[in-house]
């Protein structure tokens, strides 16, 4: 056994590997909501408000509203006020790229493109 100070003294990384996972999980699980997805989606492009995202995505305004609230709970979203309008926008860039990267692997899954880094 080691003395302790190797956990320490490790790449922070390796630290919180289970965490890390769990995280990473949960957000992907959020994202495995088409809905979700394409508010997302349309959230990587700009601030948005709901009625934007309802027409962007086509569902009915109360579920783009619940799936708002869990993104926001998440802390996948933030929001800010301008008059009476709430404005959501994605809470950083990590999240527009991994979004992005989905939608690729789609694309290359439905027009059988050609694998590549």
């Amino acid at each position: 056994m080691g003395s302790g100070t190797e956990l320490a003294d490790a790449h922070p990384s390796q630290q919180w590997t289970g965490e890390r996972l769990d995280a990473a999980a949960a957000v992907l699980a959020l994202l495995a909501d088409r809905t979700r997805l394409a508010l997302m989606e349309r959230l990587g492009r700009g601030e948005a408000d709901v009625t934007t995202l309802t027409e962007a995505t086509g569902a009915p305004r109360p579920s783009v509203s619940q799936h708002l609230a869990k993104l926001r709970l998440a802390g996948l979203v933030t929001t800010r006020k301008e008059g009476r309008r709430v404005v959501y926008a994605l809470r950083h860039g990590h999240l527009r790229r991994l979004v992005d990267e989905a939608l690729n692997v789609a694309d290359h899954q439905l027009g059988a493109l050609p694998p590549h880094d």
